[in-house]
């Protein structure tokens, strides 16, 4: 499985998988990850890509302490679709 990359001089996280890069465009603050989008290229949606993207950004927050605060409306209704959401979102 592909490993979620933060790439800091774009201020976004990466998913390169399926020939294609997904990526969610953040904001930081300290403690704090806001998503401002997700986004996947058309010819991959519907695969699960989004959410392993989103699966690693949780990775990367807890491994920071920090919360997510979600304004894009994917990476919102990921975290609630997430039994421990409440506990990561800002």
């Amino acid at each position: 499985m592909a490993e979620v990359k933060d790439v800091k001089d774009k201020s976004r996280f990466e998913l390169e998988e399926g020939g294609g890069v997904s990526f969610a465009d953040y904001r930081r603050a300290p403690g704090l990850i806001a998503i401002l989008h997700v986004e996947t290229p058309p010819a991959l949606r519907g695969r699960g890509i989004a959410g392993r993207l989103m699966d690693g950004v949780v990775a990367i927050a807890r491994a920071e302490g920090a919360k997510i605060r979600p304004i894009c409306p994917y990476a919102a209704a990921y975290l609630r679709r997430r039994p421990d959401g409440a506990a990561l979102t800002a």
